[in-house]
């Protein structure tokens, strides 16, 4: 809920619900108002702010909670999560401790940084209008010298403001926003396809040869963090564990 509107519907009279609650919490982990590892307000202040009972407040702390957002403890208070969501529903790997837990030297490549329009396709799967500037980053990830993935991301500058100064000539973009971007929601896909010109070069393949792809998207709140496509080659595997 807007400030604005916030601010109209306790004046009406109106009691706010949780999920105006945690939306309004949600945003203000967005503007950085709370950082990562930050005490935020006890459950007595936030009621007293938002003009409705604790027991609303702690319904809307205790659904962040279980999304991994927020991390409460007893006598401890409630704090921004360091890592918001990616341990609690997803774990994000972050490629350099994968490909060095596979015993292999890991190097990164930044191939390009730049903000443009996302264009009619990015646009879409993000819910954004296809004139939405966003910063496009391409880099690969090697292991031994050889290639191992190649990522193409655009991150919304607007959900991530920090992005504009991130060091990604030394950082992967990967391991920058798992640490730096916390989300809510995200969508995962993954399937095969046949390499294009480009990533059939960057990876060292024919052209048309299959490949492992995964895409990823975040959202926190209703606004869009990123899009990701990453492939691989055709030995790429995935293996979790439950």
């Amino acid at each position: 809920m807007p400030d604005g509107d916030r601010r109209e519907a306790m004046s009406n009279g109106k009691r706010l619900s949780y999920r105006d609650i945690s939306e309004d919490i949600l945003k203000r982990i967005a503007k950085r108002v709370w950082e990562p590892g930050a005490l935020i307000p006890g459950e007595q202040a936030l009621a007293a702010e938002f003009g409705c009972s604790r027991a609303t407040v702690n319904r809307a702390l205790q659904d962040l909670a279980r999304a991994g957002i927020l991390e409460r403890r007893r006598k401890a208070g409630t704090r921004v999560s360091l890592n918001p969501v990616r341990e609690a529903r997803f774990v994000i790997p972050l490629v350099r401790q994968e490909i060095e837990a596979k015993g292999a030297e890991y190097r990164y490549r930044l191939l390009g940084c730049e903000t443009d329009k996302a264009g009619e396709a990015v646009a879409d799967r993000l819910g954004l209008e296809k004139s939405a500037r966003m910063l496009h980053v391409r880099c690969l990830h090697l292991a031994d010298g050889a290639p191992y993935q190649y990522e193409d991301r655009w991150i919304n500058p607007d959900a991530v403001p920090d992005v504009r100064d991130a060091p990604f000539d030394t950082v992967s973009p990967n391991e920058w926003l798992v640490t730096n971007a916390p989300f809510s929601r995200a969508e995962f896909i993954f399937r095969a396809a046949r390499a294009g010109a480009e990533e059939a070069a960057l990876l060292g393949l024919p052209e048309g040869e299959a490949v492992f792809v995964a895409e990823r998207l975040t959202w926190l709140a209703d606004k869009p963090v990123t899009f990701v496509r990453m492939v691989h080659p055709p030995s790429h595997r995935i293996v979790t564990e439950l």
